[in-house]
């Protein structure tokens, strides 16, 4: 379809329609639709089975590392500086490098602590980082 532009000779107006704007709507009406498809999707309420807490099966590749009220840092019940955590993690890094950091932090410790030490965990290579959680 080619554009005719309106000349001296044609009396001016077109008699064409311009459908660049109806192409527009259409276009952005799509990515709407494929924007909220997925948020329509109905979810299935199940009601789970209660079961008794049960203590997961120790594992010798796993330190515990916990961060208390008070901002002190203890790696499995040793309490550390977090100047020095940087160089126990590394060191224990190197001594198993399997091991995996299960970290602990009471309710009341301020979240900068945990992200310091998570930062030094991070920094020293550990890549198997975990959150220990309390059912209520």
């Amino acid at each position: 379809m080619a554009m005719q532009f309106p000349s001296e000779e044609d009396g001016g107006e077109m008699s064409e329609i311009n459908v660049t704007p109806l192409v527009d709507v259409m276009l952005v009406l799509l990515v709407v639709f494929i924007v909220t498809a997925p948020l329509l999707t109905q979810v299935v309420k199940v009601k789970l089975p209660k079961t008794e807490q049960t203590e997961p099966a120790p594992d010798k590749h796993v330190a515990i590392l916990a961060v208390t009220a008070g901002g002190e840092v203890q790696l499995d019940d040793k309490t550390i500086p977090l100047p020095n955590l940087e160089g126990e993690l590394k060191a224990l890094q190197e001594r198993d490098p399997e091991i995996s950091i299960q970290l602990q932090a009471d309710r009341a410790a301020l979240f900068e602590s945990v992200a310091k030490v998570m930062a030094s965990a991070q920094r020293s290579g550990i890549d198997k980082l975990s959150f220990v959680t309390v059912a209520q």
